[in-house]
């Protein structure tokens, strides 16, 4: 497996930023993500990581991110056994390991073909594990999901990325098809997408980015089976503590300021 080169492009390489930001912070000894499977992957692929200009404090910010949705997957898995995960645009994430969901879970991981056959070189198989190799927005893939069961649905690091108007259509189709759940994503408003434009990831990889949401009401009238929930808050001062003081500055802002805080948040609705 050593050496396994990629070749990925646009809003795909990014998803080697998230994977490189949580290696990164998972070799630190104050390590919140401890995600060793993460970090393997990044020793095991042939690919120049420095062009990413990933950076500790980004690194912390990603773990900070990924910990926050991991726990409540596991929150929602506690309150709903024998319960489905839809993971989408999944990337080289490795959420089913930390959340090691218990039996009778079915976890679909799902996002573009050439990443679906880059997971399955870098990360073992396990039961009810699901690879789905299909454009999210691809109508047909749902049709592998059982409709009967209670579902989670993640999707981190994804809305932007999605064409503004097929977003809504998407989760019109999930809540459409399947029994019940959650719905958790984060979410760029028009702000937040001049700055992601700005990011050097982003200007490294020519990755665009497209689907704004500054309300969250607004998906209720889009998809009118969602029910907004909570803005979900991640940036503690305990977890943002071994930050840069820039950093800290900025997300100390960022959480008292409710202009700032629309420029990225994660999203959670009921159906």
């Amino acid at each position: 497996m050593a050496g396994e080169k990629v070749n990925l492009t646009g809003a795909r390489e990014t998803l080697l930023m998230t994977l490189y930001g949580k290696a990164l912070e998972s070799r630190l000894p104050h390590s919140l993500l401890k995600d060793r499977f993460a970090d393997e992957a990044v020793r095991a692929i042939d690919y120049d990581f420095s062009r990413l200009k990933v950076d500790s404090n980004l690194g912390i910010g990603l773990a900070i991110r990924a910990r926050t949705f991991d726990m409540r997957v596991q929150d929602f898995l506690a309150r709903n056994p024998g319960a489905i995960v839809l993971h989408l645009g999944c990337g080289l994430d490795t959420r089913i390991f930390r959340v090691d969901p218990p039996d009778g879970v079915e976890w679909f991981d799902v996002d573009y073909p050439d990443v679906i056959a880059l997971r399955r070189k870098l990360y073992p198989s396990r039961d009810h594990y699901d690879l789905v190799g299909s454009s999210v927005i691809d109508p047909d893939w749902l049709a592998q999901v059982p409709r009967n069961r209670p579902a989670v649905v993640v999707m981190e690091g994804l809305t932007p990325y999605l064409p503004a108007e097929k977003g809504p259509r998407l989760l019109s189709r999930l809540v459409s098809h399947l029994a019940g759940g959650e719905l958790m994503f984060d979410a760029y408003s028009r702000f937040g997408l001049k700055m992601l434009r700005l990011n050097p990831t982003m200007r490294a990889t020519g990755a665009e980015v497209h689907w704004a949401i500054d309300d969250p009401h607004e998906l209720e009238r889009a998809v009118p089976k969602l029910r907004f929930v909570d803005d979900i808050s991640a940036y503690s001062a305990e977890r943002t503590a071994h930050m840069g003081w820039s950093a800290r500055l900025f997300i100390g802002l960022w959480r008292h300021i409710p202009a700032l805080r629309k420029v990225g948040r994660i999203l959670r609705y009921r159906f």
